[in-house]
């Protein structure tokens, strides 16, 4: 709860990564949440902050426990919407929500998708040479510059 639970302002990328209420009014309101919408540009929107207003956090035992078992540490959670008129939605729980270091240790030999954007600033060559640096393992024995090097663009 002290880490995910945010209530008032967020000053930045990083204090919206770390509030459960910001990365679920992000999917209500615009049905997806990825790196941009971290941004101020984004969170500007006043409707995220009413939204964030209107949620209660609660504590699951379970998810804490697991979150601290060196064996699991897995990021688990769970949301339910409560309407006005008493109606709810049913409850979705996720053990390991994808893009975690969690999901990783679930599904060892699995490789995130890389996907790059529409309008993205890489030219289809480099885009597949990005994409095969993350097809093999190795990326991770891969020089830091290597890798930056493969992401600039002429622009």
């Amino acid at each position: 709860m002290r880490i995910i639970d945010k209530t008032g302002p967020l000053s930045n990328p990083a204090d919206r990564d770390h509030c459960i209420q910001y990365m679920v009014a992000i999917p209500l309101l615009f049905g997806r949440l990825g790196a941009a919408d971290y941004e101020d540009q984004v969170a500007g929107d006043p409707r995220i902050d009413a939204l964030r207003a209107k949620m209660q956090v609660r504590e699951n035992a379970g998810f804490t426990k697991d979150y601290y078992d060196a064996g699991k540490r897995y990021i688990g959670n769970a949301v339910q919407v409560f309407f006005k008129d008493g109606g709810s939605s049913r409850r979705v729980q996720v053990d390991y929500p994808s893009g975690t270091a969690s999901a990783a240790r679930r599904h060892p030999g699995s490789r995130g998708e890389i996907r790059v954007e529409r309008g993205s600033a890489f030219r289809p060559r480099q885009t597949d040479a990005i994409k095969a640096m993350f097809a093999d393992r190795g990326l991770l024995a891969m020089p830091v510059n290597e890798f930056v090097a493969a992401l600039v663009t002429a622009s």
